[in-house]
């Protein structure tokens, strides 16, 4: 090991910086220059999202196991993009908590940086790391509302289940050291053999992944923890620490278990199919706008499976594309969740009757996320879809194909039911008009402008193909 090392872990240190500059500021500043403090964070995460984007020096440090490439820099800054977002929509939320104010955004990025690690590792314990140093944080910011009793419930679900999880990643990972005797990836994908312990150990394994994810049937706490949870919170879950498990199983998918399709296609394909039909079932009868967008991200979750089970460049591409449309989609929903839960103090779709005729932005921008996710072209999410969709085709798998097209449609009835609401149903209790605050107005635009420049411009899933997955 030696500084050049360090050097590698540009994204990192800058990260690192952040937390650092905004824990000084939290300890130190006087009481009213901490009514800066959201848009000095704010400001420094879209430095580092900028940084993010500049071409960085490719290799390995600290032994192997840390790895750095033109594809896993783009993935980090994925998630920065989305962690931005939720800052600037978690303004006015924050203003009702000034003494908790820092403590929210240094935790955050606590959970960034092992979602970092994740992306980066080329070690089954550099990556177990980075989960847990994601994980614990996570379940601090769940109950981080803690004089609510549902956050509070939300913090205790999930720390449980995160426990679980971990304990099962943990359970499959020693099978598989036991099998190949290293835990490299790339000694790893050398060694590994279709056999009983082999299998055990990438089921396991699998499973604890899935939990972050929400996929069917590691999604039982995906609902009640969105919905106790603080909003800005419930979107940061959604997008970014499930955008980060994917890319980490993306990841283990293509340099570890490449050789042993047979083994984990046709439990991706089961899982991705179960998990598209219980989305949309449990979310067309859902009174709760955020538990609807919580069974909405376990649909959607199924549909990042389609894109994996490809094994190939152009699947991983795909999912990498379809991440980055859901992100925008996903927070352009829940900033307007979030202006709306903080007028009002609801969160029941009931509450959002009549919301046009009251306030026709809010509406505009929900219409175009709801649209988005159903993959309504020209949106990014109907791009998206075509491109997981035509990943699997490539592949014969016309059966999938055809059941997820068939969910699509069922899911744009219940998006649509959102639509109608606020365009349609009268209400006796109407919304009345506000304004919303301007860091969430900002996140409105952003995500607004990624819905409709993701959707056109999608020659991005072009770029991220001829990025190598192999690093």
């Amino acid at each position: 090991m030696n500084f050049s090392d360090f050097l590698l872990m540009r994204q990192e240190l800058c990260l690192m910086g952040v937390f650092l500059v905004l824990l000084v500021f939290d300890i130190f500043a006087s009481e009213r220059a901490k009514g800066s403090l959201h848009w000095l964070a704010c400001l420094l995460m879209a430095a580092l999202t900028v940084v993010g984007f500049v071409p960085v020096a490719e290799g390995t440090a600290f032994g192997g196991i840390y790895v750095q490439s033109s594809i896993t820099a783009v993935m980090k800054s994925i998630l920065n993009v989305g962690t931005l977002l939720v800052f600037l929509q978690s303004g006015k939320w924050l203003r009702g908590i000034p003494l908790r104010q820092g403590e929210f955004y240094v935790i955050t990025l606590a959970t960034l940086l092992g979602m970092y690690l994740m992306i980066s590792s080329a070690n089954f314990m550099l990556l177990y790391i980075g989960i847990e140093t994601a994980s614990l944080p996570l379940a601090c910011l769940t109950a981080f509302d803690k004089y609510r009793q549902k956050s509070a419930e939300a913090g205790i679900k999930y720390i449980l289940m995160t426990a679980f999880s971990s304990g099962i990643m943990l359970f499959g990972i020693s099978y598989l050291y036991g099998a190949t005797g290293t835990m490299y990836f790339a000694d790893m994908s050398a060694l590994i053999a279709q056999n009983a312990l082999v299998t055990a150990g990438f089921i396991f394994f699998f499973a604890g992944l899935a939990f972050k994810i929400s996929v069917v049937p590691f999604h039982f706490w995906t609902a009640d923890v969105y919905e106790g949870a603080p909003t800005s919170v419930t979107a940061y879950l959604s997008v970014i620490s499930k955008g980060a498990a994917v890319f980490a199983l993306l990841f283990t998918l293509w340099q570890v278990f490449g050789n042993l399709k047979q083994v984990w296609h046709p439990v991706l394909w089961g899982l991705s199919v179960l998990t598209i039909v219980t989305g949309n079932l449990f979310a067309i009868s859902q009174k709760d706008i955020k538990r609807f967008f919580a069974f909405s991200s376990i649909s959607q979750a199924g549909f990042i499976l389609l894109g994996m089970m490809s094994g190939t460049a152009q699947g991983m591409s795909a999912t990498a594309y379809f991440v980055l449309a859901y992100l925008f989609s996903n927070l352009a929903a829940f900033a307007v969740i979030s202006a709306v839960e903080s007028e009002t103090g609801k969160t029941d779709i009931k509450a959002y009757n009549g919301l046009y005729a009251s306030n026709p932005k809010l509406s505009f921008v929900m219409m175009l996320a709801v649209f988005s996710l159903a993959g309504i072209p020209p949106f990014a999410g109907f791009f998206s879809k075509f491109f997981v969709f035509a990943a699997a085709a490539e592949q014969g798998e016309y059966l999938l194909v055809f059941i997820a097209l068939l969910n699509t449609v069922i899911s744009l009835y219940y998006y649509l039911l959102i639509v109608r609401a606020m365009f349609i149903n009268p209400s006796e209790e109407p919304v009345a008009r506000f304004r919303t605050d301007g860091g969430n107005r900002l996140s409105m635009i952003l995500c607004t402008a990624g819905i409709l420049a993701t959707g056109l411009l999608s020659v991005i899933h072009e770029y991220l193909g001829r990025i190598s997955f192999g690093m």
